[in-house]
């Protein structure tokens, strides 16, 4: 078990090192609990702990919803008490636990994450004064452009000569910006779908884009994919200059990153394809599809491929949090069944 500067310790190393993780610490505990406050654990994005946040009931509550908070970037404050559905506090997600011990644990999930690489192809004035601000907002930012070099993008992580990206640092970047305007807007675009990003951007009129959508399925490129191009770029806010484009640019890469994902606005099949089916139905029937499942003793969500408790009834296998729905839920299942359906 980890000491908490011990945890401490591991979370620099691991921000030094870009590796995300989630710090948990429990900030408020009402008896009996076996964590107290001020205790802390690392949950890695696979959704291992280090270090201790409590038992077994408070543990699956911790891994579900640090895997949500690496995924938009936002903190969250969890609950888990046995007294889950009475009046909570606004801003605290509230979990229930069926544990012997009882007691509460308030515990504060803040995510750490490596920047958001931006490749922004192309080297028009938008496109300059798009790498200086996407730098100072929390990008890495990298370029490339024929005949370009470091002078024209200050702050950029590389700059690379041409649109050829296979000396590119970052591997597949977070989110590209094709800033070509009329300059080479064919092949910026078809490096762009190259780099395998699930969120390009093209900054150009509709009418524009739409013939270039075009070209580019005649081309051979997946459809999908080429439908997934947001243009026009960013968010509407009447811009005029080059400084005021690559602010409402910016702006449409900030929404998307903090919706949870790199999906374009204008991508529905492919947001839908990439992200799996809307909210998913986490009754003990769709479990398999959905990746976790809902515990039928005490509402708890289970993350599937870690849950070490579950019973099969009649064809189908139910998770639990613990060893104690799971015995409750053997001895006489059918309540359980009837409020969670089959």
């Amino acid at each position: 078990m980890f000491s908490s500067d011990a945890v401490l310790e591991r979370a620099a190393e691991l921000k030094a090192k870009g590796v995300p993780f989630v710090l948990a610490t429990v900030v408020r505990s009402e008896s009996p609990t076996s964590a107290k406050p001020g205790a802390k654990g690392i949950v890695d994005a696979e959704g291992r702990i280090s270090g201790w946040i409590g038992g077994g009931c408070a543990q699956p509550a911790v891994i579900s919803v640090a895997k949500k908070a690496l995924a938009d970037g936002q903190p969250r404050l969890i609950r888990v008490s046995p007294a889950k559905g009475g009046q909570v506090e606004e801003g605290i997600l509230d979990f229930g636990m069926t544990c012997h011990s009882g007691g509460t644990l308030d515990i504060f999930l803040e995510p750490f994450a490596p920047r958001p690489s931006l490749l922004i192809i192309g080297a028009s004035p938008v496109a300059q004064a798009l790498a200086g601000l996407a730098d100072r907002t929390g990008f890495d930012v990298y370029a490339a452009s024929a005949g370009a070099d470091a002078d024209l993008f200050p702050g950029a992580r590389q700059v690379l000569g041409a649109t050829d990206l296979s000396a590119l640092a970052c591997g597949t970047p977070d989110f590209v910006i094709v800033a070509t305007q009329g300059k080479r807007d064919e092949p910026g675009l078809e490096a762009a779908l190259a780099t395998g990003a699930r969120y390009v951007a093209f900054i150009a009129s509709e009418r524009k884009a739409a013939k270039l959508r075009a070209y580019l399925k005649e081309r051979g490129h997946d459809s999908q994919r080429v439908d997934a191009v947001v243009s026009p770029a960013g968010v509407e806010i009447g811009a005029v200059t080059p400084e005021e484009i690559a602010l409402s640019v910016l702006a449409g890469v900030v929404k998307a990153r903090r919706e949870g994902g790199a999906v374009g606005e204008s991508a529905p099949a492919l947001r839908a394809a990439i992200a799996g089916p809307g909210t998913p139905d986490l009754s003990a029937a769709n479990a398999r599809a959905a990746g976790s499942a809902i515990d039928p003793v005490c509402g708890m969500s289970v993350e599937i491929a870690t849950a070490e408790c579950r019973s099969l009834h009649d064809g189908i296998l139910y998770y639990f949090c613990c060893a104690g729905c799971q015995h409750r839920f053997e001895k006489g299942p059918e309540p359980y069944v009837t409020n969670h359906g089959k």
